[in-house]
């Protein structure tokens, strides 16, 4: 309770900061950290790959292994090393030369981590992932274990996009999001983005050099969104997928820094706990792991429309989602599958899955429990989606 000479304002920023710092240590403390660096940071114009920055990252990562942290490097730059490569002047835009510059760009930039991780004694690994890999359970589990065992090793796994596969489908769109699932799906506890810009500001900082930078908020702070701007011409992602790569790791627990990494000694301010960059934080404890991994998935096979009802139960008693709660069904998918919860504007409630088909859906969407025999002829579960299957978004 604020003291009789306290004013609500002075309270509020107190807590605010009392917050931030609590944020900040956990950063200190972090037992494990998905570090990305962005293109911008790793291109060279006329080499394609920065490999002295390359070397000055890889050493102030191994100093943090050093320390005991577990790191995991999540890296851009192989379209823009297999473009200097192959001779190009620009980054193509059509699907199969950006793969084919991914491919041969995915040599050099793996050799120039494996030179310069192997200055300091370490070893490294190339992990390369697809949406699909993630979205499917075993994989998902498959792709945890590897990855934790590397990282038992005392081996830097360095995950990348596998663009070489990847179609519209199945790719994540950035290293950003990718950051955050990984991050997810090993439960770290700190997301570190390093990119061109020192955080995240009031508006755009490139069309408006006086915004003042954010140094913290919460990553579900709707007004973030203002300060997003575009990628660069490496770059596919911009502000705006960091800001929503911080949503993802946030459902995990994860808190996301977003920091200025020209600037030398930048992960040791991070984890020092300085107050750099913008800390975009986690309101919510970390969440067990198979909802991490329904949390995370990016690509629901469709939608079920709640009454005002059911989207209210859902958001405030947890319960399970009953087929009488539900107004519509949209989309094609099988028992199972991932679906998305909305409410009759459209607003994602939930996601999770489901004990029905889209087809059985349809014919049971409205009813009661005890009228599901009457409609299928036969009763998989009482719920259309359990509780223990659904996670609030």
């Amino acid at each position: 309770m604020p003291s009789s000479r306290e004013t609500p304002a002075v309270a509020e920023r107190a807590a605010r900061l009392a917050a931030e710092r609590s944020a900040r240590q956990k950063i200190a403390s972090a037992g494990l950290a998905v570090v990305k660096i962005g293109s911008s940071l790793l291109t060279d114009p006329d080499a394609g790959t920065a490999h002295g920055s390359i070397r000055h990252w890889c050493g102030e990562i191994v100093a943090e292994l050093n320390r005991g942290r577990r790191v995991l490097l999540v890296s851009s730059g192989a379209v823009a090393e297999g473009v200097a490569r192959l001779g190009w002047r620009r980054p193509p835009s059509d699907l199969p030369n950006l793969q084919a510059a991914a491919a041969v760009g995915q040599m050099g930039l793996v050799g120039a981590y494996e030179s310069a991780f192997a200055e300091h004694g370490r070893h490294t690994a190339l992990v390369l992932l697809t949406h699909e890999d993630l979205a499917d359970r075993r994989r998902y589990l498959n792709a945890r274990t590897t990855l934790n065992r590397l990282l038992d090793l005392g081996v830097v796994p360095v995950v990348n996009e596998n663009d070489t596969v990847a179609t519209d489908e199945i790719r994540f769109g950035d290293n950003d999001t990718l950051a955050a699932l990984v991050a997810s799906l090993l439960a770290a506890d700190a997301l570190i983005v390093l990119t061109d810009v020192d955080g995240v500001h009031g508006a755009d900082p490139r069309a408006h050099p006086q915004a003042a930078r954010i140094a913290y908020a919460r990553a579900d702070d709707p007004s973030l969104d203002a300060g997003a701007g575009s990628g660069g011409e490496f770059g596919r992602g911009g502000m705006v997928t960091k800001i929503d790569a911080a949503r993802i790791a946030a459902r995990s627990g994860a808190h996301t820094l977003i920091i200025d990494g020209r600037r030398r000694g930048a992960l040791a301010d991070a984890f020092g706990g300085q107050s750099v960059g913008t800390l975009l934080a986690a309101g919510v404890e970390p969440l067990v792991a198979r909802k991490r991994w329904i949390a995370g998935q990016q690509r629901p096979k469709g939608e079920l429309v709640l009454d005002a009802g059911a989207a209210k139960a859902l958001r405030e008693r947890g319960v399970s989602l009953l087929p009488v709660g539900v107004a519509a069904v949209r989309g094609e998918f099988s028992r199972g599958a991932l679906v998305r919860c909305v409410n009759a504007a459209g607003e994602l409630i939930a996601q999770g899955l489901v004990n029905y088909s889209s087809a059985e859906a349809v014919s049971i969407c409205g009813a009661a429990s005890a009228d599901i025999r009457s409609r299928l002829g036969y009763v998989l579960e009482p719920e259309l989606m359990h509780r223990d299957n659904l996670v609030l978004i």
